[in-house]
């Protein structure tokens, strides 16, 4: 028994880092290393906690209660939970998550390897093949972990294995400060805190299709399965930290796409550049299929059957497909503020349910999320509006972390504190 428990706990964690690491796993970590030089370490650090600590909790916290957000989010109030659960699909969904797989797979891989593919004809066959898996959700899980995580693996251990015993520069001072803020600001960005409390119904379910009906068995098999997906995260976002670091002396201004790029030229040569497509097209695939299949789950059950499945799955699929016409950083300015707005929420539910029975008063969670929403609320319209009105900045100001984008923060323990 035990040795089936290690063994599926392997093939459900290699699922779980795969459905993670996504489009934006793999941009952010280099481009932070090229901004802060020789302070890497100190960016690895904040990065790692908000980019790889709060999806652990995110996954340990789903089955604590053995569910996902919309019951973590029941305790605030029906009507709440399904507004906040419905917003959270359609923004890490295929308003924004799932669009940025695509665009970002065309940018780095199809556009590089083949320049006379048009990025219409890239999106389609790309949702196409999402699509095959995702009609097909019991075996979603198998699936990527078998087949499709181990290709990635190698390609990313390639790149980075050689950067390592080879650098392409030298670890240089670039004279950036608040960087271990910045750093967390940069890891919350990844969205992977938000992805952890969706992804978990395709874990659970998985555990659940593999015999472990006892509560205690399926606990322990997620949260190993978590462990080694986190644990092999960390280590890639390490190591691409690292390699963006080598291009602080050479390289200013430049995208985080382009950086990606240089970095698979350089160490690779054109060989780097083949397998970067293939690293992309795996990495934002198996994130496509995965949330692809949770959102389709959620509305299914929300309409309670009365759409069927596949239809929910085919819309959602064709609506991805229609936003992912525009370019990455497009994709990313169309939802920014609503992600800001509620990423706070998602934490604030997460640590709550952590705590289990410490926090028994329904009340008092409901004012600690309205509390955080409202400030998460006001710090977007200051990031929107601070240029031509600059009152709200000043009242947030006197907010502790303000300066570092977690003004909600303090609010939000003092709220939990004191009702």
């Amino acid at each position: 028994m035990k040795n089936k428990q290690f063994k599926d706990s392997i093939v459900i964690g290699f699922a779980l880092f795969a459905m993670f690491f996504g489009a934006g796993n793999l941009i952010f970590p280099p481009y932070l290393g090229n901004q802060v030089g020789d302070q890497y370490i100190f960016a690895l650090l904040g990065f790692l906690i908000t980019g790889v600590g709060l999806p652990l909790l995110g996954i340990l916290a789903c089955a604590k209660i053995d569910g996902t957000f919309d019951q973590m989010a029941n305790r605030v109030g029906k009507r709440f939970s399904i507004f906040a659960t419905v917003v959270l699909i359609l923004a890490i969904g295929p308003m924004v998550a799932i669009p940025r797989t695509a665009s970002t797979t065309y940018e780095l891989g199809v556009s590089t390897l083949f320049p006379s593919v048009s990025q219409g004809v890239s999106t389609v066959g790309y949702f196409l093949i999402a699509l095959a898996f995702v009609l097909k959700p019991t075996a979603i899980v198998d699936r990527i972990g078998k087949v499709l995580t181990p290709i990635l693996l190698i390609v990313l251990a390639t790149i980075i294995g050689k950067g390592i015993f080879f650098p392409i520069g030298e670890l240089v001072p670039t004279g950036v400060t608040n960087v271990f803020p910045n750093a967390l600001t940069e890891g919350y960005q990844t969205m992977d805190a938000m992805a952890a409390v969706i992804f978990a119904s395709i874990i659970i379910s998985a555990v659940k299709a593999k015999g472990y009906k006892d509560g205690r068995e399926s606990t322990k098999v997620i949260m190993s399965a978590g462990v080694i997906a986190i644990a092999g995260l960390g280590l890639i976002y390490g190591g691409l930290m690292f390699l963006g670091s080598q291009t602080a002396n050479t390289l200013s201004d430049v995208s985080r796409t382009q950086l990606v790029l240089h970095l698979s030229q350089s160490i690779l040569g054109n060989l780097g550049t083949v397998l970067l497509s293939i690293s992309v097209t795996v990495a934002c695939l198996t994130t496509a299929i995965a949330l692809l299949s949770s959102s389709s789950q959620f509305f299914t059950k929300l309409f309670k059957n009365t759409i069927p499945y596949h239809f929910i799955a085919i819309m959602l699929t064709v609506v991805s497909a229609i936003v992912a016409t525009n370019d990455v950083d497009a994709i990313v300015s169309l939802a920014g503020p609503a992600l800001d707005i509620i990423y706070p929420v998602v934490i604030v539910l997460i640590i709550i349910t952590l705590l289990g029975k410490l926090v028994r008063n329904n009340s008092a969670v409901a004012w600690t999320v309205y509390v955080t929403l409202l400030i998460s609320v006001l710090e977007t319209v200051n990031n929107l509006t601070k240029q031509s009105v600059g009152v709200l900045d000043q009242v947030l100001s006197y907010l502790p972390l303000h300066e570092a984008g977690f003004s909600w923060v303090i609010p939000a323990v003092l709220t939990l504190g004191v009702t």
